[in-house]
């Protein structure tokens, strides 16, 4: 539960904290960060430039690299309770044929939870009983310096000139804060011409199943979620750029076999009245920290949806950075931020190059392609397409042995 207050008053109890922390950004990265530094024990100043309102959007597969941030925050019944376990998934072919259906479970569940959950709902979760943050705020000046960083912070009832010692960015890929760190043009940004619609559909029987459909041309995913599916449709943006409900007519005259949830999802996103609208896009920084900065999440890394790891990596970042900052003070912060991009960076953009990876099989518009990708993947099964992730998993981080290190 998000608590609005002005941010003097979160200023003021930060003030006396070993280590005073402004938070840009409140979706999944930068309220995971601020709340686990809340049990930490600090104060860190939390503001998002979006109002009360702007946490709905879009549905989540969760891998289990989250369930070190959850457990930190004492918050996984909560996350239990809001998500609804993902089993299987199925991927279709362009003409709507079943290409085969994997067990997720026997993937993953040795490492943890993977389960669908939508981004409204994980906000609550993470926000838990208590979330102080100031709306409508953003940083319009940052200047740092040996001791620290001064930063305008803009508001609707002005601005204000404060210091901290560590600013964490994570106000999304498309970060204005970010360019106030780093030039703009140093940003490496992936566009794969694609974009696509977010809607909901009624949930169903079939509440464990994630199915997609590699079309020619065309992607469908449905992503089961509490209650709900999520359903993506999307396209070359060249032609997703006559509207939903034409689109949704392409993608019709392609497909052969179009079962009834299917069809509940091409409904969908037909009907919705104002469909939210995600161009497929990612971005990379060339370094994540300063002496005093810290880019988190997006930010830093942001992803493809096509590995469905994003939000996960996102929250494993934020944990392993709170629990670098635990003995932090003002004269180890910038040894431990090293600590942290030397840690936690080679992980993140291993994953994202999986994302990257996966984006240039899926989003194929010729139909010679797309049946000879349907040839290869009768014979790669779920397990082995995520063997990346699987490693990543195998192989999750230990933010103690870091701190030993430093002794």
């Amino acid at each position: 539960m998000f608590i609005p207050v002005s941010v003097e008053k979160q200023y003021a109890q930060a003030d006396g904290d070993a280590l005073r922390v402004l938070v840009v950004g409140a979706g999944i990265a930068g309220l995971t960060a601020a709340q686990l530094l809340r049990r930490g024990g600090l104060h860190p100043v939390l503001i998002e430039r979006g109002g009360r309102n702007s946490a709905a959007g879009y549905m989540l597969a969760l891998m289990p690299m989250v369930d070190v941030a959850l457990d930190g925050l004492g918050a996984h019944d909560r996350y239990r309770a809001a998500s609804t376990p993902l089993e299987r998934y199925a991927v279709h072919g362009h003409t709507g044929r079943k290409l085969r259906e994997d067990s997720m479970s026997a993937v993953l569940a040795r490492f943890g939870d993977y389960r669908g959950i939508a981004r409204g709902e994980l906000i609550d979760v993470l926000s838990g009983d208590g979330c102080p943050i100031t709306f409508e705020a953003t940083v319009s000046e940052l200047s740092e310096g040996d001791d620290g960083v001064e930063v305008s912070v803009c508001t609707p009832d002005g601005a204000r000139r404060l210091s901290f010692d560590l600013v964490v960015v994570a106000d999304g890929i498309h970060s204005d804060t970010r360019d106030l760190v780093l030039p703009p043009a140093a940003v490496q940004v992936v566009d794969t011409g694609w974009g696509g619609w977010v809607v909901w559909a009624p949930g169903d029987a079939d509440s464990d199943l994630a199915e997609e459909w590699w079309g020619a041309g065309y992607f469908a995913g449905l992503y089961p979620v509490k209650d709900e599916v999520g359903v993506f449709l999307g396209g070359p943006r060249t032609d997703t750029a006559a509207g939903p409900a034409a689109f949704v007519a392409t993608a019709r005259r392609e497909l052969d076999e179009i079962g009834p949830r299917l069809e509940r999802a091409l409904t969908a996103v037909q009907n919705d009245p104002n469909p939210y609208y995600w161009a497929l896009t990612d971005c990379r920084a060339p370094a994540w920290t300063t002496a005093h900065t810290v880019l988190l999440g997006d930010a830093a890394a942001g992803f493809l949806p096509t590995a469905g790891i994003g939000a996960g990596m996102a929250m494993e970042s934020a944990w392993v950075l709170s629990r670098l900052l635990r003995p932090a003070d003002r004269g180890n912060l910038a040894e431990l931020l090293r600590t942290y991009e030397r840690t936690q960076r080679p992980r993140v953009e291993a994953a994202q190059d999986n994302s990257r990876q996966l984006a240039s099989l899926m989003f194929r518009r010729s139909r010679l392609l797309a049946m000879a990708r349907e040839v290869a993947m009768r014979f790669v099964s779920v397990e082995r397409a995520l063997r990346p992730i699987q490693r990543l998993l195998q192989d999750q981080p230990d933010a103690q042995p870091q701190l030993s290190a430093l002794g």
